[in-house]
């Protein structure tokens, strides 16, 4: 399904559900900055953001394509990476005045959080300029925020424009693209998660929206040798994959379809990192990562041979000094999230007993650790700079305890609550 017809939405759908996604434009091509000034003609009073690198990129191309309708331009200046924190939002905040009709984002991942949920809050619509295909998030309703030192993601709206101009996201950082290919890559682990939730826990699944999202990464993964070479017309096509799967988490709601156990490995390395002071990857490259080491705990699960003598233990104690362990500041946030649910006092392994032929069939069926490590080296990826950053023991603890910042099921319990103490 091409991009325009995935923005009609999908009507009485075999899930049961309607999947709308109010984007209004996506103008993705060599040039596609040109299409800004007819697409916003209908605003008199934009507020621009970028940031100072964003803005280099083609901040004067969008501001003349918005020329006599600029009423204030908001450049954040930061020494460091620009975090999606209370203080950004607040500074971004601050210069939405009652004469504001539309905010236009010039960024990526954080630039487009930013926009999103300050659009949101202002009931006020946003367009995002891409300056690197390096996510998902574009076309997707949550806004992934570092709030109370918590990775959280909050509900907000869509932006009514996608504009990716080809030349610009070709010519971006190389990792930056590497980012957006290993996020497509990580979509073979959060869908096998989201398909075992639905097994073990009973979890709303669109078969369709599925199959789709599957049809969009087998898609991409073909195209590494280009997107290796900066060829424009690959890297658009990559754009269109990332913007594809930004829609598909539209239509169900949530980020099932783009986000599982890879992610919140990716979110704890960064959570943890900005906790401690230590240097982390960028969040697709992460997830391109993460989803080799999902790949490595189905494969040990898979070696289970008989499931009958497992019982379920769980220790308060040592589980909460252990998460003041890894968490620090942070971790009363994350007793507090867990203690909510209270998904540690489920007797999950009578549900993996019950299911357990299921369960590894589901599990079989996702490419395996040493077919996610080629794709990763297919465009220049090495797992060593993975291992070498966070050592054993940092990895260790993620695969234990990242699945501790989120409210969703994925492996990573499946992996704690059969495979913690073996």
């Amino acid at each position: 399904m091409e991009i325009n017809e995935l923005i009609q939405g999908v009507s009485r759908c075999e899930c049961g559900k309607d999947h709308a996604c109010p984007i209004d434009s996506v103008v993705i091509g060599d040039g596609a900055i040109s299409s800004l000034s007819a697409i916003a003609s209908g605003y008199s009073s934009v507020l621009l953001v970028a940031d100072q690198n964003t803005y280099s990129v083609c901040g004067d191309a969008v501001a003349r394509e918005l020329s006599g309708k600029l009423c204030d331009t908001l450049i954040y200046q930061r020494d460091g990476i620009l975090v999606p924190n209370e203080e950004a939002i607040g500074e971004l905040d601050a210069r939405v005045t009652g004469k504001v009709e539309l905010i236009v984002g010039i960024g990526s991942g954080v630039i487009n959080d930013l926009c999103k949920i300050v659009s949101f809050n202002h009931s006020l619509p946003y367009f995002i300029v891409a300056t690197a295909p390096s996510m998902d998030g574009y076309a997707s309703r949550g806004s992934a925020l570092i709030l109370g030192g918590m990775k959280v993601t909050l509900n907000a709206d869509v932006p009514r424009a996608i504009i990716a101009d080809t030349s610009v996201l070709a010519d971006s950082p190389f990792e930056m693209i590497q980012a957006g290919f290993g996020d497509i890559i990580g979509k073979y682990s959060c869908l096998n998660d989201w398909r075992l939730s639905s097994l073990v826990n009973g979890e709303y699944i669109c078969q369709r929206v599925l199959d789709m999202t599957y049809e969009v990464v087998d898609r991409t993964v073909l195209l590494a040798n280009g997107i290796k070479s900066r060829n424009k017309d690959a890297v658009g096509a990559l754009m269109e994959a990332l913007v594809a799967v930004g829609i598909l988490m539209a239509y169900v709601g949530n980020s099932r379809p783009a986000s599982g156990s890879e992610h919140h490995l990716s979110h704890y390395f960064e959570i943890v990192g900005i906790e401690r002071g230590e240097e982390y990857l960028p969040h697709g490259i992460d997830v391109c990562f993460s989803a080799i080491e999902t790949a490595r705990l189905r494969e040990r699960l898979l070696e289970i041979k008989d499931i009958s003598s497992f019982e379920y233990s769980f220790d308060m104690d040592d589980y909460k000094a252990e998460i003041r362990r890894i968490y620090g500041s942070v971790s009363d946030g994350v007793i507090e999230l867990q203690s909510k649910l209270g998904w540690y006092s489920i007797d999950r392994v009578s549900i993996y007993k019950e299911k357990w032929s299921e369960i590894k069939a589901i599990l079989a069926d996702c490419p395996s650790s040493a077919q996610m490590l080629s794709m990763c080296h297919s465009v220049g990826l090495d797992f060593n700079t993975f291992t070498e950053l966070y050592g054993k023991g940092k990895i260790d603890d993620a695969l234990l305890y990242a699945k501790d910042l989120k409210d969703r099921y994925t492996v990573l319990w499946m992996y704690f609550d059969l495979l913690k103490n073996k």
